[in-house]
Formats: structure tokens, C-alpha cells, sequence
């Protein structure tokens, strides 16, 4: 019972989550190309075209061009491999999945009143897919210096506010539980005696004691250092599976106008939905040479997260028919308020052993799941100019240009200690970027060909934490009158450099990430 007592507390009292960085936060910072088969195909390069549904994404006015109603449904194939390489071992993992990631209607009123300048309203709402979780990374090597035990050390030494977590904390008292000790100190830090002590850091201190992972200098003294007990020596095997799953959904309210039909306005109000689940599997042997102490060989630790919430933002956009061959547009994306809550659970398994042989497994696995307090993100806007010359009926060609400060990236309350510390680190790391979107159309009678060609700068100022993104993309389109069918073939490729832990054992797998994507519309003209 007290078990469950604790696990509720921990769910009320948790004042912040204290285990995000960075990577959560441009998890949701960075939107994915999607959207239907023609968009994709084109490379998104819509903000001066309109007449797309997942074109009021780039420009709400782009629903203003539209002169009929229409409903869309695309389906897409997500195909992701992961090339790895730690420490010069090569690995790879793959991920396929299948989705329903766009479907929407626009419906266009035309004013009857021919004296009028405003020559029709047009709403609409579209829902899509802007980012598919579902992956799957494999990495593993030799370290030839460094242990996992890195990790539970700084927690431990370095969690009361830069000083060591007290003894007490991390040692069970009489007829306590690992369960029993891990919940209260989710749920009881920090405290008025303790108002540095992360209770996320006690946690961790507290599993790599259990485990025999680290231990205290000095027994007697609460604000010991403490040592590890891993094997000394070098070439530690590592290895490190990561398996997400989930979506980033945006559902858009969108109203446009035009104006003598060569000038088109218009406004999204913008719904977000996340849903996202990573499961961390990590496991380290040595084979460094026994003494008659019992020191650490093998040591398994499980991480898993979900997250969930939702989020608002909105957007305004123009889009103007300089003459009939050319049109400019111009789209300001706000930033996007989400209100986000976390579910953590996690496992460890540790192996000692001697000259004499091996103990039985020390096994620190609290069964709880820690509940933290919502809190909120905020990610960057975003400004989009674009031009689009236009080959009477034969075909086009468009281009894109977008700005997006993720240095303005914030986690919330601001007036929280560490989230006060993490914004001013993005605001460091994080970068002004540029993403340039190219696409072409040509137009066979009822057969259409496309083309479009994607470049996106790397988040960071550091690019080889994420590298620049390339992408390629290509399809075709045939007109059957009131039901047209789309497809489209998406190519991108980053690189990027992954640590397994965001503190103490932070060397990085290189991987690289290649996304091959399919998709299919199909339209229907009302």
C-alpha cells in the first residue's frame, strides 16, 4: 500500500520535470515535410502558389486560390534507416511504417455580386501528420576510456545543487523498499532542508549505490564523494538501442479571401496533438583484469519516456499576382505554445565479480512510474517569402525561402532553476536557420510531372552536433476530372552525432539518417 501512496504523491507534488534537454525541445521545434503527394513531390515549395491543401501549412491565403471545393486523403510509407558508428564499429537499424497523414476539405463561396472587389471567401481545415516518431537507432562499440558508471557519478556527486547528494538519500533504511525510497525521493524533492537536491539526480544517485554501480569515500560522512565501483581499466563494450514511436499532429481553421483576385489574405488558427513513447535499452561489459574485490562487469539500464499534450499557434499570410505569370508571397508563423506532461520509468541491472567468481545480479527496478507536473514549451515562429512564376496551363516553378530563430526555443516556467539554465543553453547552442524549398510542375493534357528539391540548415551553431538537411522528391499526378490521384517519392538524408546519456557519459555515435517516403492523394472536386 504505501508503494501506491507514494506513486500518487509523486504524481501531485513533482513541481517540474528536471530530466529534458535539448533533444526533447527539437523534437518539436522541427516540422518534418508532409502533407499531400503533390506537396511532398514538390518539394513543399507552396507559399506563392496556393491551391493545395496542404499548401495553407506554408501560406493561409494559398486557400483563397482554390476556385472549387474540394476533400483530400493521403496515405504515405515512412521507410527510416539509421547508419551508426561508435567508436569505428558500423551498425544500422530500420523503421517502416504506414499512416493516414493528411486529410482535409476547402470550401470556396464566390461572390455573386459583381461590383464587388472581394471576389470570394474561401474556409477550410486540414489535418496532418508534421512529424512521425516512429524510429529506430542501434549503436554499439568499444569506449576506450569511459564507463556508464560517468553517469551515475555526476548525478550523485554533483545534484545537490553542484554538490554531493547525501548518503541518507541513496542508503535503505530498516524495512524500506527500493520502490519506497525511489518514490519518495520523486516526490519529496527538493525540500525546504534540500532546496538544491534534485529529486531526478537522488533517483539516479540512489539506483547506482543500489547497483553497486558508485559508492560513498566515507560511509560516515552524509556529504561524501562518491567512487565507482566499475571494473578500472580500459575498452569498455557499450551498446544502445533506442526505439521511439508516435506523431506530431496539426489540425488548421483556416479562412482566406482575395482581392480583385490578384491580391489573397488569409489566417490559420492551429490545433497540435503529440503523442510520443521512447523506450532506451543500454548495456556495457568489460573483460579488465579481477582483484579479490568485487568490482562491476556488466551493467543493463533501461530508460522509458512518454510524453503528451497539446499546443496552439497561429499564422497570416498574403499572397499577390504581380501579372499572370508571377505571384509573391509572404507568411509569418507564430511560435507554437505546447502544454506537455511526462511519464518516466526506468531499470537497472548490475553484475559484480571477483577472482573467486561472480554475485548473484544486483537488480534495482522501483516499478514506479514518475508522474511529473505539466509544463510548457515554447517553439520558435517562423517567416516564410516565396516566388512562383507560372507557365500559363503547362506547368511552374516555386521557390521558398523561410527564417527560424530556434535560439528563441523555451521551456516553462522560466522562474524554474533548471529550466532557467536549459533555455539559456539553447539560446547559446541553438541557431538562426534558413530552409530553402524548390518545385517544379509540368503538365502533360491530364498527366502531371513534379520535382522539388529541399535544403534546411542545421539547428545547432555546432553543425556536427545535427548536420544540414538535403532532400530530393519527385511524382506525378493524373487529372480523372472530379477525382484526380497523386503520388510522390520523398528523399532527405542528416547527419547528426548522438550521446547516449546528456550528462556524464556523453560520448557521441555518429548516425546517419536516411528517410524514403511514398505517398498517395486522392482528390475529390465537390
Amino acid at each position: 500500500m504505501k508503494k501506491y501512496i507514494f506513486l500518487l504523491l509523486s504524481g501531485l507534488i513533482f513541481s517540474v520535470a528536471q530530466s529534458q534537454d535539448i533533444t526533447d525541445a527539437m523534437r518539436y521545434a522541427q516540422d518534418n515535410l508532409s502533407g499531400t503527394a503533390r506537396f511532398r513531390a514538390m518539394g513543399g515549395a507552396f507559399g506563392a502558389l496556393g491551391g493545395d491543401l496542404s499548401s495553407i501549412n506554408v501560406n493561409p491565403a494559398g486557400s483563397a486560390i482554390f476556385s472549387n471545393n474540394q476533400i483530400t486523403l493521403t496515405l504515405s510509407n515512412f521507410s527510416t534507416k539509421n547508419n551508426s558508428n561508435y567508436f569505428g564499429t558500423n551498425t544500422s537499424a530500420c523503421d517502416n511504417s504506414f499512416d493516414m497523414n493528411q486529410t482535409g476539405g476547402v470550401f470556396v463561396f464566390k461572390n455573386r455580386n459583381p461590383n464587388s472587389d472581394w471576389k470570394k471567401l474561401s474556409f477550410s481545415i486540414n489535418y496532418e501528420n508534421t512529424n512521425n516518431f516512429d524510429n529506430s537507432v542501434f549503436s554499439a562499440g568499444t569506449n576506450p576510456t569511459n564507463s556508464v558508471d560517468g553517469y551515475f557519478l555526476s548525478h550523485a556527486n554533483f545534484g545537490n545543487g553542484g554538490a554531493p547528494v547525501p548518503q541518507e538519500f541513496v542508503t535503505l533504511q530498516k524495512g524500506e523498499s527500493i520502490s519506497d525510497l525511489y518514490a519518495f525521493l520523486g516526490s519529496n524533492l527538493p525540500n525546504m532542508q534540500y532546496p538544491n537536491l534534485s529529486g531526478f539526480a537522488a533517483q539516479q544517485a540512489m539506483m547506482g549505490y543500489q547497483g553497486y554501480i558508485i559508492n560513498a569515500v566515507d560511509d560516515t560522512n552524509n556529504n561524501s564523494l562518491y567512487v565507482s565501483n566499475v571494473t578500472p581499466g580500459v575498452n569498455y563494450y557499450q551498446k544502445n538501442s533506442i526505439y521511439s514511436n508516435g506523431y506530431n499532429g496539426k489540425l488548421s481553421f483556416n479562412i482566406a479571401t482575395s482581392y480583385q483576385d490578384k491580391l489573397y489574405l488569409g489566417i490559420n488558427l492551429n490545433s497540435h496533438f503529440t503523442d510520443f513513447y521512447r523506450s532506451t535499452s543500454f548495456y556495457e561489459s568489460n573483460t579488465n583484469p579481477l582483484t579479490t574485490d568485487y568490482t562491476v562487469r556488466q551493467i543493463s539500464f533501461d530508460n522509458n519516456l512518454y510524453t503528451y499534450g497539446t499546443g496552439f499557434s497561429f499564422q497570416i499570410g498574403a499572397i499577390a499576382k504581380v501579372t499572370n505569370e508571377v505571384r509573391l508571397g509572404l507568411a509569418f508563423e507564430s511560435p507554437t505554445w505546447y502544454h506537455l506532461s511526462d511519464e518516466f520509468s526506468q531499470n537497472l541491472v548490475a553484475v559484480s565479480k571477483n577472482i573467486s567468481g561472480e554475485l548473484p545480479a544486483d537488480v534495482v527496478n522501483p516499478n514506479i512510474i514518475n508522474y511529473y507536473a505539466p509544463y510548457e514549451l515554447q517553439t520558435p515562429g517562423k517567416l516564410t517569402g516565396s516566388f512562383a512564376y507560372v507557365f500559363g496551363k503547362v506547368g511552374l516553378i516555386s521557390i521558398d525561402y523561410t527564417l527560424k530563430d530556434y535560439g528563441n526555443t523555451k521551456f516553462q516556467p522560466e522562474n524554474d532553476s533548471y529550466f532557467r539554465g536549459l533555455n539559456n543553453e539553447m539560446s547559446n547552442t541553438l541557431a538562426t536557420t534558413s530552409e530553402v524549398r524548390i518545385g517544379g510542375e509540368y503538365k502533360i493534357k491530364a498527366l502531371s510531372l513534379r520535382g522539388g528539391y529541399r535544403f534546411e540548415q542545421s539547428p545547432y551553431k555546432n553543425s556536427k552536433t545535427v548536420g544540414d538537411l538535403n532532400g530530393f522528391s519527385g511524382g506525378l499526378g493524373y487529372n480523372f476530372g472530379v477525382f484526380k490521384l497523386d503520388f510522390a517519392y520523398a528523399y532527405s538524408e542528416r547527419s547528426s552525432q548522438q550521446a547516449f546519456f546528456n550528462q556524464g557519459l556523453t560520448d557521441s555515435a555518429k548516425i546517419n539518417t536516411i528517410n524514403n517516403n511514398v505517398s498517395m492523394t486522392m482528390l475529390f472536386e465537390l
